[in-house]
């Protein structure tokens, strides 16, 4: 026998009975004068309800080197922070406001994971206040926030939260190893390159001379740019600011003492 409320069910879409079926547990998550038994069949239900939401969001993060049922496993997490979280009353689709935690702890654990490139703490700390921000501003606005509102929110510059951003890049990447599963045989990203590239090794030192570079006088800082990034000599150097060639290679070798300094002492 079909109740009435089956046959009112029969139109809607598979999202709309899913947003339904949700609707409905968040009632009876949300009811007071519910049991505690009721409270946590409905929590329990919402979190599977809404597992593809997960498994979804953890697709994006596939081709970073983690198994998916790794990745799927830390979403979840999130998706029950957002299930005891959600507030009906902001009138925001659950799935929206949810989809920002899930993909945050997915980050959060590539970053305790470890990091392809050493990244300052304060901007590892920053992603973790991006993404609890982002979260609370989807619910009360109805939409993702844009970086300005994400400044305002947080109390820092545009400019730092781009930068919050895309420290995402350096994390942990795909295995060189790693090939397509859907094709046996097929070649790794090993196999596609040609030499190692060497520049990769000073990658983290160029990161942390670029601040001392900015503290450098004009002159110095030219000196420099011309040696090392544009490789040419001492001879030319000097010509091309006016000096003997002497002076340059004293004003080098002062220049590199004091940045080996510098770094050691921010070391």
């Amino acid at each position: 026998m079909t109740n009435s409320d089956d046959g009112a069910d029969d139109g809607l879409t598979g999202i709309e009975l899913t947003r339904k079926r949700s609707a409905d547990l968040f009632v009876i998550l949300r009811d007071e004068e519910g049991s505690e038994a009721s409270h946590a069949a409905a929590r329990e239900d919402l979190v599977h309800l809404h597992l593809p939401l997960v498994e979804h969001c953890a697709r994006r993060f596939r081709n970073r080197g983690e198994p998916l049922e790794d990745l799927v496993q830390v979403g979840t997490i999130g998706l029950i922070k957002s299930v005891d979280r959600f507030d009906t009353d902001r009138g925001v689709e659950f799935s929206t406001y949810a989809t920002p935690t899930i993909i945050g702890e997915i980050k959060r654990y590539f970053r305790d994971k470890g990091w392809a490139i050493r990244v300052p703490r304060r901007l590892q700390e920053l992603r973790m206040q991006i993404g609890t921000a982002s979260a609370e501003l989807t619910q009360s606005l109805g939409r993702s926030p844009t970086p300005r509102e994400l400044a305002e929110a947080i109390g820092c510059t545009v400019e730092e939260i781009i930068e919050g951003i895309e420290s995402s890049n350096a994390y942990s990447t795909l295995s060189l190893d790693a090939s397509d599963d859907s094709d046996d045989g097929a070649a790794s990203m090993l196999d596609a390159i040609g030499i190692d590239d060497e520049g990769l090794e000073h990658v983290e030192i160029r990161e942390s001379i670029k601040p001392l570079l900015d503290r450098l006088a004009p002159r110095e800082k030219k000196i420099l740019l011309l040696r090392f990034f544009k490789n040419m000599t001492q001879s030319q150097i000097a010509e091309e600011i006016g000096v003997s060639q002497m002076h340059v290679s004293r004003l080098l070798n002062r220049t590199l003492e004091q940045l080996r300094t510098s770094l050691e002492e921010e070391s």
